[in-house]
């Protein structure tokens, strides 16, 4: 394969990829580390964010899922980071059961991260001209999110982070386009809401 270069196309990443090209791997890694990092913490629960930091968790999920493309057909950007987040997803459910089944202590808390790679996919949920300090945006994005029902932050993150349709999300879902529009019309409004800290109840 020809040099890898930044503006690679995915699909051509992915392909060298499944040949165990490690340039492209690691291209691949730097490509979807935002995004995918941000989707590991809001999908980590507070409970987790105590245990263990997410860098590290998604620099795992991401080698390994990249190192294991065997068997994958690319269809596009969107379907690609949908099938690289529910991996992501599959190793947040391992870790939990993991930490849960040895009933480890919370006792040692981990600091907060440097969010320069993801807090830009944490404000494209909130409003536009959000302007908080970037621990401050972390802690009240992650608490907020936290309080909304599960169907609200599965379309948020499937919509704002892996970038699919509503059309998309309603077959994952198994619900109509239009409920799909309006659960994250109505988890995006709710969200804002809760981190201005100007309602607590969510229906």
């Amino acid at each position: 394969m020809d040099p890898v270069v930044p503006d690679t196309p995915t699909e051509a990443l992915v392909a060298a990829a499944q040949q165990q090209d490690r340039p492209a791997i690691e291209q691949l890694l730097v490509r979807h580390l935002p995004g995918l990092e941000a989707f590991v913490r809001l999908r980590m629960g507070a409970a987790m964010r105590g245990l263990m930091t997410a860098p590290d968790l998604v620099q795992s999920v991401c080698r390994e899922v990249l190192e294991d493309l065997t068997g994958f057909e690319f269809r596009g950007e969107a379907p690609f980071r949908h099938w690289l987040y529910v991996r992501a997803e599959n190793k947040l459910r391992e870790k939990h059961r993991f930490h849960h089944a040895g009933k480890r202590s919370t006792d040692k808390e981990v600091s907060l991260p440097d969010a320069s790679t993801f807090l830009p996919a944490y404000r494209q949920m909130c409003t536009p001209s959000r302007d908080l300090e970037v621990k401050e945006t972390m802690q009240r994005v992650e608490a907020a999110f936290d309080l909304l029902p599960d169907d609200y932050r599965e379309a948020i993150t499937l919509h704002k982070l892996c970038g699919l349709s509503h059309a998309e999300i309603a077959e994952r879902m198994d619900r109509s386009e239009g409920a799909v529009r309006n659960l994250v019309y109505r988890g995006i409004s709710r969200l804002a809401l809760l981190v201005d800290g100007g309602d607590t109840a969510v229906d």
